[in-house]
């Protein structure tokens, strides 16, 4: 059987989760792997008594994580809003693999998003052939969720049309899915709940109604406090996605690292770290993810077209395409940029040359 690219978390995880479950003597909600504590742990990353190491899944605020388990425990479904590139969905995933042990009941939430999606579907050749049938529904990963009393993570729920949306709502406050076709409906099992993704950057595309609002407990996941806790998260993600796509380059410097965030956050704010030169901020959102794609890219070409060591020429292309979304107003904040900021900056001459070869 062929690798797959990326393993879901719960088997890429699965020694961790298993030392944790081993470890774990705390009180566990009806149908859940693990202890609150132990989620808590397994995302925040510890040593547990037998001296094993849980790697940190998430770094930043404990209680935004903790109030997020504990939201779960209760029947109230959890909304993680926040800008692009804050570990929504990373977490969401992170979270189900570790209460439930299955994060792959997922909706993707999208414009075309129907209904059936959300609540189930039919094969239609059995409904042509028999009529509306238990064997001839599709259930959605919702529906399959209420019947394990799993978690189901719904993506991007403001991307999803209103009237679709109030579909949750039924499932929310009675945790019962009806239908009518059958004169039937399915109910939760215990330790079902949902987790849903919303950016914030959509608010207003298709806002939620205030009876759906109620329904969820809002946890917002802001974007690292600080450089370090930046460089942590872009370095951390880095080493493990080049272990899985087995680039044959040496592990980035942290200065390279530092740099790349560095431009990032100072664009993001509109000031220098220094606080003394004021800038011209880019349209797009210069997302952590963002700087985690330009490191790996430039880490691609390093191995593939240099000598596998990440300089300033292999990450100019990948930080101009984060940057310059808009062709006009980006790029003229973006040339502002290197000119009043890399160009003087010591210690960053490469990288100014290497952003003005790339079109900068």
């Amino acid at each position: 059987m062929a690798e797959v690219q990326r393993e879901h978390a719960e088997r890429q995880y699965a020694g961790e989760l298993a030392a944790l479950a081993r470890d774990d003597a705390r009180p566990r909600p009806p149908n859940w792997r693990l202890s609150p504590w132990a989620v808590a742990t397994y995302l925040l990353g510890g040593t547990l008594a037998d001296g094993s190491a849980v790697t940190p899944k998430y770094i930043g605020d404990r209680r935004l994580i903790e109030i997020a388990i504990a939201t779960l425990a209760t029947d109230r479904g959890l909304l993680l809003l926040g800008v692009p590139g804050t570990a929504k969905t990373w977490v969401s995933e992170h979270l189900a693999a570790a209460i439930a042990g299955d994060s792959t009941m997922l909706v993707q939430g999208t414009a075309g998003t129907s209904e059936e999606a959300i609540r189930y579907g039919w094969n239609y050749a059995r409904l042509l052939a028999e009529g509306p049938s238990e064997a001839a529904l599709v259930p959605s990963p919702l529906m399959r969720a209420m019947r394990e009393g799993k978690i189901a993570r719904v993506e991007e729920l403001t991307r999803i049309p209103a009237d679709v949306q109030d579909s949750l709502i039924t499932i929310m406050s009675e945790k019962a899915l009806p239908i009518p076709e059958l004169n039937s409906e399915v109910q939760a099992v215990r330790g079902f709940n949902l987790i849903a993704t919303a950016n914030d950057r959509d608010r207003g595309v298709n806002e939620l109604s205030s009876a759906l609002k109620r329904r969820f407990n809002t946890v917002v996941l802001p974007l690292p406090d600080t450089l370090d806790a930046e460089v942590a998260i872009v370095q951390g993600r880095v080493s493990a996605l080049s272990r899985a796509l087995e680039l044959p380059a040496e592990p980035p410097a942290l200065d390279e690292i530092r740099r790349i965030v560095t431009v990032f956050r100072e664009l993001r704010a509109g000031v220098t770290a220094d606080g003394k030169t004021r800038l011209k901020s880019p349209s797009g959102s210069l997302s952590t993810a963002e700087a985690i794609s330009v490191v790996n890219s430039g880490l691609a070409l390093a191995a593939h077209f240099g000598d596998g060591r990440l300089r300033a020429g292999d990450v100019a292309a990948g930080l101009l395409g984060a940057v310059v979304k808009d062709p006009v107003q980006d790029r003229l904040a973006w040339q502002e940029y290197l000119e009043t900021v890399v160009k003087e900056r010591d210690g960053w001459k490469d990288l100014y040359r290497a952003c003005r070869e790339h079109g900068g």
